[in-house]
């Protein structure tokens, strides 16, 4: 009779953490906490009835015992890797075609598509944007009638999130904010450090034709400052147009703060003054109730929740 063996995520947990020799690397390569990988380690060591590393102040080093079975346990997960591939090498590739806005999937959706192909490798994924996607009515009859025509399996749209036919989940909630080139936080003679000079600053306008998008009327009705004419600046029909000036430091644009939080973290847009205005609308992600090919659906939308989970998480947080 075979022996029962402990969880495998501790055993995982100390595979990683005995390689690295670092609780969070090992964190960092299994994408949780450091503190998650301790616990699975101390439980660990609780099913084994011995200790697995020696703890410095800041460092860890393998206990002897530790040590004996690292090989044969890196080995085996090795063995268990190969036989997973074999099995997905006899899957049949599966398709998902998704349907979404070009601003959403280049600004948000592709800095990750990675994580997803490494996770679903046997899922060919067809991307689409199209125009009609933004500036269709809310009613559901619309959306029904559009993803039938276009064969979606899966919609991520801003909107109302009003679709009864269909299984709707919020991905997540959207603020209009100013958005600038960092170059402009130091521009002469009106450093873009405060809301009174930005009308000494060029606006930049999106005029992308849907319902509900950041408008700088709006922003200004909640936070007027003196010398701003709302008509001027530079007017696009396309939110990556207008984003694109902004990086480029020709004015300033009201833009959604979930698109431009890759290019924030990357420095090339900045939020000059934290001044908020929440959106009624969101973003949200559309599928059938039920259909033939409910794998690749359902795990894209696994797959989407967790990610949108996790940055709703750490924006909590900080």
């Amino acid at each position: 009779m075979s022996q029962p063996l402990p969880p495998l995520n501790a055993l995982r947990a100390f595979e990683a953490t005995a390689r690295h020799l670092s609780f969070s690397k090992a964190a960092e390569e299994l994408h949780v906490t450091t503190a998650a990988v301790s616990h699975q380690i101390k439980g660990l060591e609780d099913y084994l009835g011995f200790t697995l590393f020696i703890r410095h102040s800041r460092s860890i080093e393998l206990t002897d015992a530790a040590e004996q079975c690292l090989t044969l346990l890196s080995e085996g997960f090795d063995r268990i890797a190969a036989a997973v591939q074999t099995m997905r090498e006899h899957v049949e590739v599966d398709t998902l075609n998704l349907w979404t806005t070009a601003s959403f999937a280049s600004k948000w959706l592709i800095p990750r598509l990675h994580r997803y192909s490494a996770r679903f490798p046997n899922i060919d994924m067809h991307i689409t944007s199209n125009v009609q996607l933004i500036n269709l009515a809310n009613g559901p009859e619309t959306i029904d009638r559009l993803i039938r025509a276009h064969n979606a399996d899966v919609v991520i749209r801003f909107g109302s999130g009003n679709y009864p036919a269909y299984e709707v989940d919020r991905l997540f909630d959207v603020e209009a904010v100013p958005l600038c080139s960092p170059r402009l936080l130091d521009a002469t003679p009106y450093p873009l450090r405060s809301v009174t000079n930005l009308g000494h600053h060029t606006l930049l306008h999106d005029e992308t034709d849907y319902r509900g998008r950041p408008a700088w009327s709006n922003w200004l009705a909640r936070y007027p400052v003196d010398g701003v004419d709302v008509k001027r600046g530079l007017h696009f029909n396309h939110i990556l147009m207008a984003m694109e000036a902004a990086i480029d430091a020709q004015g300033v644009l009201l833009g959604m703060d979930c698109l431009a939080r890759g290019d924030i973290a990357e420095g090339r847009l900045c939020i000059p003054f934290d001044k908020r205005l929440p959106l009624e609308h969101a973003f949200h992600v559309v599928r059938p109730r039920a259909t033939g090919r409910q794998y690749a659906i359902d795990g894209f939308v696994e797959w989407l929740l967790e990610e949108t989970a996790q940055e709703n998480a750490a924006i909590s947080a900080g």
